[in-house]
C-alpha cells in the first residue's frame, strides 16, 4: 500500500513537470535547492512535489509513512483534475474567479509543454494507468495525448537566422555563438520554456545572434520550439547547436531592450517567494492546501494572502527573467491565415501545378523525391489539397535556391492564393535548376562512359597486338627509349648507377601511380644532359680578331685580353677553368662582347640574369619533394645547348639579392670555382655534373656590391666608357645603319651628317655608353619617316597595297566585330593572320639630309648647353673630376667668403651640395690641410682665423660621395685665401690626407674623358695612377701633371695661373 502511494505521488509530480505552468517554480527551486525541507506527511506530498519539484525516489523517502490513509488511485485522479483547473486559470488569470470549475482534457490544458515535457507527460500517463492494477484506465488514456503548444505566448526570446527563413512544420538546425544567447537558451531549457522566435536577417552576410534594431530582421517570423541542443565549437570558440521546430507564424511588434541589472536578477528575486510558498505548503494540512489551490509559478506569481487583503493575481511572462540579459527579447502577435475556399479554381490549379512540379523535380532529383515522400507521410489530411497552406510552405522550404526575399515573401503572405502563387515561382525555379543539374550530370557521365569505353577498347587492342608481336606495351616502349638515349651518352659511373636504379623503379611502377610521372620526368632530364658531348672549338686568332672588330669598335685593351685568353686555349687545347667578369658602365657592350666571344670560339651561347635574384633554387634547382620541381638554370642551359662546353653569360652579377629562400651569391661560389665545379651538385638531379668545361662570363657595373669571395674567383676585365671619337665611329658603322633599316628607310636616300652626330654626342649623349646615342639616332630616323609620309601624303602609300589578301580578310572580319577592345572576341582566329602586311617602298626622289642646324627639328633642344660651368673661374672655384655609373663627369667645387673679415669675426665652414658621409670628411680634411698650408707657407695670412667660409658642390639634386675630390676642395680653399684664380682649363682628382699625401683613385679613364669633354687641357692626378694613364688611348691624352707632394703641385698651379691671368690683363 505504501509503495502504491509513493508511485501515485511520483506520477502526479512528473505530470506537473511536463506542463509549462510549473517551469518557473522549477527554475527557482534549482536556485534554492540547499534550503529544501523534507516532506514527511504523505498526504501533503502532492502539493509539496508540485511546488518544489523534488523528484527523488530514494529509499529514505519511501520509508516516510503517511498519518492519513487515502486511496492512491482516487487521490491521483483528484490531484489531476485540480491541476487541469489550475493550468486553465494560469492561461487566463484575469477571469480566474469567474472561470467554470469543470475539468478539461489534459491534451487541451497542457499548453506550453516542451518537447522534453511531452515525453515526460506520456511516461507519467502510462505509469498512472498501470499503477491502479487495471481498475481505472482513464488517467492513462489522458496521459498518452500529445501535449499541445501554447496558443498565447506574447513575449519570446528572438533568435536571428541568416540565408533562409523557417517555415512551420519543418525542422532546422542553427548554430548559436553568442555566450549570452547560449546561456539564455540553456536556462529556458532548464525551466522547460523551450520556445523562441526565429526571424530572418535582412543582411545575408550577417551572423549575429542578437537583434539590436528591429529593422535588422523581417518582422514576420515563426514561433519555434527547441527540440534539442548540443554543444559545438572547438577550444575557446564555444557554440550551441540547436534544432528548431517552427509551429506558427508570428509578427514582431516591439523589441524590448535589456534592463539595467546583472544577469540572473529575476531568478534571485523569484526564488524567495517560491521557497516560502513551498515551506508553508509543507506545514499546512492537506485540506487547507486543497481549498486554496496549488502553488503556481507559470503565468502568475504565488502570493500568501494575509487577512483582510483582497486576492490579486499579477501578470507574469515565462521569459521575464531574461529582461536583464543581453539578449533579444521581443513582443509578438500570432498571425493567422486568411480564410479561403478550398473549391476556388485558382487555388486548386495552383495546388495541382505545385504537385506536378514537385513530381517532375523528384524524377530528376532523388533527394527532392525523399523530401516529398517524407512530407506526404507526415500529413494528417488524406488529400494534400485540403491543406494548401502547408503545401506552399513545403515548396518554399525545400527549395535550395538563393532567393531569400522570395522565401520570406511566402512566409509573410497570409493570403493562401498569393502564398501558393509565390511558392509556385520558387518551385519552378528549383525545377529549372534541377533540369540543368541533371543535364550536366548526364553529360559528365556520358563523357566518362565514353572514355572508359575507349580505354577498354585500347587495352584490348594493346593485348591483341602484344599477343601477335606487333607492338609492345607503352611503358615498355618508354623504358626502351630511355635505355636507347642512355647508350648514346657517355655517363659517368655514378650517374649510370643512378640511371639503372631509376629505370628499374620505373619498370615496377604502374602508369596510374603518382610516382610514375615523377620518375619519368627525372629520367627525361637525366637523359637530356649532354654527357660527354662537346662542340668543336675554334682558337684562330685572326678569326677572333675579325669577329671582335665586326661587332665592336675600339676597346683595344679588352680585345687584347680576350685574344690572350684564346691564345692560351690554342696552346692547351681548351680554355676550361676560366671565369671572366666584364666590369664597366652601362651601354659599353659588356653583354655583346660575351656573345662575340662565343661566336669567335664556336661555342653555344646561353644568357641569364641574376639581377634581383633571391631564390637559391634558381641556381641549385628545386628538391624533388613536390610536384613541379625543376633543375636550376645551369642544368637548363646544358639541356638547351646540348653541349658540355657552352659559354654561359651571367648578367648583372653585382645586383644579385638575398632573401628568405637562401643566398644565391653563396651558391655561385661553387658554380664559379674551377676547383669545385667539376662535380657540381644540383638539388633536383642529385648527381655530380662536370661544369669545368663551361666558359662562364659575368657582367657587372661595379665591383663594390659583389661579395669578396665571389670576386676573388673571377678574372676582372674593366671596360671604360667610350670617348667622342669612338662614339662617332660606332654611330657611323653600327648604330646608324641598324636604325635606318629598323625604321623602314633602308633604300631611301637619307643621311645624318657627321657634324649632326657630333652634336648629338656633345649636346645630347654624354654618357659613357652608346645606348642613349642609339635611341637618339633611332628618333631621328623615325621623325624622318613621319616627315616623308606627311610631305608626300598618304595617297602615295595606299593601304590596299600594304595589305595582303589574308590581311584584307582579317581586317573585314575585325570591322564586323563590335565588342569592347578590352574583351577578346570569341572568333579571334578569323581576325588574325600570319602576314597581314607587306613593306611599302619610298619613291626614289625622296632626299633627306640631317645637319647640325636642323637637328633640333628631330630631337628637340639640346640637353647640355655648355661644356663647362665657368668660362673664367673666379678665386675659390676649382674643377674636379668624378666617376658615376654612367661614366665620368666634371665636378666643380665653389668656395666663397660669407662676410667681410674683421678681428671680431669667428671662423667657420659650411658645406652644401647633397654630400654623403665620405665626402663630408673630405671637406673637413681639405679645410684642415688648407689652414696648415697657409700657416707654413704664408704665415702672415690670417684668412682662416677670421673667415666664415661656405663650400658648395653643384648640382644640389645629385648625391655625391667618395674621397677623390680632396685636392679639388683644398685648391678651392687656398685659391680663395690667396685671392688667386685657378686656370679654367685645369681639372684635378685625388684623395687627400690631412698631412698632404695623395692616394690612388679609380676611374681615371672616365674622368679623363670627362675632362676633355669639358675643355680641360691639364689633368692633375695621383702619381700612383701613372700606369693607368699610360694605358689610355691617344684620343684621351692631355698634358699629364703628376705630382709628388700636393703643396708643390698647388704652388705650380697657382704660378701658371698667375702667368695666364697677367697675359690676359695685358
Amino acid at each position: 500500500m505504501f509503495n502504491r502511494q509513493c508511485r501515485a505521488a511520483l506520477q502526479s509530480s512528473q505530470r506537473l513537470y511536463a506542463t509549462s505552468r510549473y517551469h518557473v517554480a522549477t527554475a527557482c527551486n534549482y536556485s534554492t535547492a540547499p534550503r529544501r525541507i523534507p516532506l514527511t506527511p504523505l498526504s501533503l506530498r502532492h502539493s509539496s512535489l508540485a511546488a518544489s519539484r523534488s523528484l527523488s525516489t530514494t529509499p529514505a523517502r519511501r520509508k516516510d509513512d503517511s498519518p492519513k490513509k487515502v486511496d492512491p488511485e482516487e487521490e491521483a485522479q483528484e490531484q489531476e483534475d485540480k491541476d487541469k483547473k489550475d493550468r486553465k486559470d494560469s492561461l487566463d488569470p484575469v477571469k480566474e474567479d469567474s472561470a467554470p470549475k469543470e475539468p478539461t482534457p489534459i491534451g487541451a490544458s497542457s499548453a506550453g509543454a516542451s518537447s522534453l515535457g511531452g515525453e515526460s507527460a506520456t511516461a507519467a500517463g502510462g505509469e498512472s494507468g498501470s499503477g491502479g492494477g487495471g481498475r481505472k484506465r482513464k488517467g492513462g488514456e489522458k496521459g498518452l495525448v500529445k501535449p499541445s503548444v501554447p496558443d498565447v505566448y506574447p513575449q519570446v526570446l528572438a533568435i536571428p537566422i541568416a540565408q533562409r527563413p523557417l517555415f512551420p512544420g519543418f525542422y532546422k538546425a542553427i548554430t548559436i555563438r553568442d555566450p549570452n544567447v547560449i546561456a539564455a537558451v540553456q536556462e529556458l531549457l532548464k525551466r522547460g520554456q523551450s520556445y523562441v522566435g526565429a526571424f530572418l536577417l535582412k543582411d545575408p552576410e550577417s551572423n549575429t545572434d542578437v537583434i539590436t534594431d528591429p529593422s535588422e530582421v523581417y518582422d514576420v517570423g515563426t514561433f519555434c520550439q527547441i527540440t534539442g541542443a548540443f554543444p559545438a565549437g572547438h577550444g575557446d570558440e564555444k557554440a550551441l547547436q540547436a534544432v528548431l521546430y517552427p509551429h506558427r507564424r508570428i509578427k514582431l511588434t516591439s523589441l524590448m531592450p535589456p534592463k539595467k541589472g546583472e544577469k540572473g536578477d529575476a531568478v534571485v528575486e523569484d526564488a524567495p517567494a517560491v521557497a516560502t510558498a513551498t515551506i508553508e505548503a509543507a506545514e499546512k494540512p492537506e485540506t487547507d492546501v486543497e481549498s486554496k489551490g496549488d502553488v503556481t509559478a507559470s503565468f502568475e506569481e504565488s502570493h500568501v494572502e494575509t487577512p483582510g487583503e483582497k486576492k490579486q493575481v499579477a501578470q507574469y511572462e515565462p521569459t521575464d527573467f531574461l529582461k536583464t540579459w543581453q539578449v533579444s527579447l521581443v513582443k509578438v502577435d500570432n498571425l493567422a491565415d486568411e480564410p479561403f475556399d478550398k473549391r476556388d479554381p485558382t487555388i486548386r490549379a495552383l495546388i495541382s501545378e505545385i504537385v506536378n512540379t514537385c513530381k517532375e523535380i523528384g524524377s530528376v532529383n532523388q533527394l527532392f523525391r525523399d523530401h516529398v515522400s517524407a512530407f506526404a507521410m507526415s500529413q494528417s489530411a488524406a488529400n494534400i489539397a485540403d491543406e494548401p497552406a502547408k503545401l506552399a510552405d513545403f515548396a518554399a522550404a525545400v527549395s535550395g535556391g538563393e532567393g531569400m526575399e522570395e522565401a520570406q515573401a511566402v512566409l509573410s503572405s497570409l493570403d493562401i492564393k498569393e502564398r501558393l502563387s509565390k511558392a509556385l515561382e520558387i518551385i519552378k525555379r528549383e525545377y529549372m535548376n534541377a533540369q540543368l543539374s541533371s543535364k550536366i550530370s548526364k553529360d559528365v557521365e556520358s563523357k566518362i562512359q565514353k572514355r572508359q569505353r575507349e580505354y577498354w577498347l585500347m587495352e584490348q587492342m594493346k593485348g591483341i597486338k602484344r599477343e601477335l608481336g606487333m607492338e609492345s606495351d607503352g611503358k615498355d616502349k618508354l623504358l626502351e627509349n630511355f635505355r636507347e638515349k642512355a647508350t648514346k651518352l657517355a655517363m659517368p659511373d655514378p650517374v649510370k648507377k643512378v640511371f639503372d636504379e631509376e629505370i628499374n623503379k620505373l619498370a615496377h611502377l604502374e602508369p596510374a601511380a603518382s610516382e610514375f610521372n615523377v620518375t619519368r620526368n627525372y629520367l627525361d632530364w637525366l637523359t637530356q644532359i649532354p654527357w660527354g658531348k662537346r662542340s668543336a672549338e675554334t682558337f684562330g686568332i685572326k678569326n677572333a680578331m675579325k669577329i671582335l672588330d665586326e661587332d665592336h669598335h675600339g676597346l683595344k685593351d679588352v680585345k687584347d685580353r680576350i685574344l690572350e685568353f684564346i691564345a692560351v686555349g690554342k696552346l692547351r687545347g681548351t680554355v676550361e677553368g676560366k671565369i671572366l667578369c666584364m666590369v664597366g658602365p652601362p651601354g659599353v657592350g659588356k653583354t655583346s662582347i660575351g656573345k662575340s666571344i662565343a661566336r669567335a670560339l664556336n661555342r653555344q651561347y646561353y644568357r641569364f640574369s641574376v639581377g634581383g635574384l633571391t631564390d637559391v633554387a634558381e641556381i641549385k634547382g628545386h628538391r624533388r619533394t613536390y610536384v613541379g620541381a625543376l633543375p636550376g638554370r645551369i642544368i637548363q642551359a646544358l639541356k638547351k645547348c646540348q653541349t658540355e662546353n657552352p659559354l654561359i653569360l651571367i648578367d648583372e652579377v653585382d645586383k644579385i639579392g638575398r632573401g628568405h629562400q637562401g643566398d644565391p651569391s653563396s651558391a655561385l661560389l661553387e658554380l664559379l670555382d674551377p676547383e669545385q665545379n667539376n662535380s657540381f651538385l644540383d638539388h633536383y638531379m642529385d648527381v655530380p655534373v662536370d661544369l669545368s668545361k663551361v666558359l662562364f662570363v659575368c657582367t657587372a657595373n661595379m665591383t663594390d656590391t659583389i661579395p669578396r669571395p665571389l670576386l676573388d674567383r673571377m678574372e676582372m676585365i674593366e671596360l671604360s666608357g667610350y670617348v667622342a671619337d669612338e662614339k662617332m665611329a660606332i654611330a657611323e658603322r653600327y648604330l646608324s645603319p641598324a636604325a635606318k633599316d629598323l625604321s623602314g628607310l633602308k633604300d631611301v636616300d637619307i643621311e645624318i651628317e657627321k657634324e649632326a652626330i657630333a652634336e648629338l654626342i656633345n649636346k645630347y649623349c654624354r654618357e659613357s655608353g652608346v645606348r642613349n646615342l642609339k635611341k637618339q639616332i633611332e628618333k631621328v630616323y623615325r621623325k624622318s619617316a613621319l616627315k616623308i609620309i606627311q610631305d608626300l601624303g598618304e595617297d602615295a602609300f595606299p593601304e590596299e597595297k600594304a595589305l595582303t589578301p589574308e590581311g584584307k580578310e582579317a581586317q573585314q572580319e575585325a570591322a564586323k566585330d563590335t565588342s569592347d577592345t578590352k574583351e577578346t572576341p570569341t572568333d579571334i582566329e578569323k581576325e588574325t593572320t600570319e602576314t597581314p602586311r607587306v613593306a611599302l617602298s619610298v619613291p626614289s626622289s625622296v632626299n633627306v639630309r640631317v645637319t647640325k642646324d636642323n637637328l633640333k627639328d628631330y630631337v628637340g633642344p639640346p640637353v647640355f648647353t655648355a661644356d663647362r660651368l665657368y668660362e673664367t673661374t673666379p678665386p675659390g672655384v676649382a674643377m674636379g673630376l668624378a666617376w658615376t655609373s654612367m661614366g665620368g663627369a666634371a665636378l666643380y667645387v665653389e668656395t666663397i667668403l660669407e662676410s667681410a673679415l674683421s678681428y671680431s669675426s669667428r671662423p667657420s665652414l659650411e658645406r652644401t651640395g647633397n654630400l654623403k658621409a665620405v665626402m663630408k670628411e673630405s671637406t673637413s680634411i681639405a679645410y684642415s690641410f688648407a689652414k696648415g698650408f697657409l700657416a707654413q707657407r704664408f704665415p702672415d695670412n690670417k684668412f682662416f682665423e677670421h673667415a666664415r667660409v661656405h663650400m658648395h658642390c653643384p648640382e644640389g639634386a645629385v648625391q655625391k660621395d667618395g674621397p677623390s675630390a680632396g685636392i679639388t676642395m683644398a685648391c678651392s680653399l687656398i685659391s680663395l685665401a690667396l685671392k688667386q684664380p685657378l686656370a679654367q682649363t685645369v681639372a684635378m682628382t685625388g684623395e687627400l690626407t690631412v698631412t698632404g699625401k695623395v692616394l690612388r683613385i679609380g676611374g681615371l679613364r672616365e674622368k679623363t674623358v670627362a675632362a676633355r669633354r669639358a675643355g680641360a687641357k691639364m689633368v692633375i692626378f695621383p702619381k700612383d695612377n701613372l700606369s693607368d694613364w699610360l694605358e689610355l688611348p691617344e684620343v684621351c691624352f692631355c698634358s699629364p701633371l703628376p705630382f709628388s707632394p700636393i703643396t708643390t703641385q698647388v704652388t705650380n698651379v697657382f704660378r701658371r695661373t698667375s702667368k695666364k691671368a697677367s697675359k690676359a690683363n695685358q
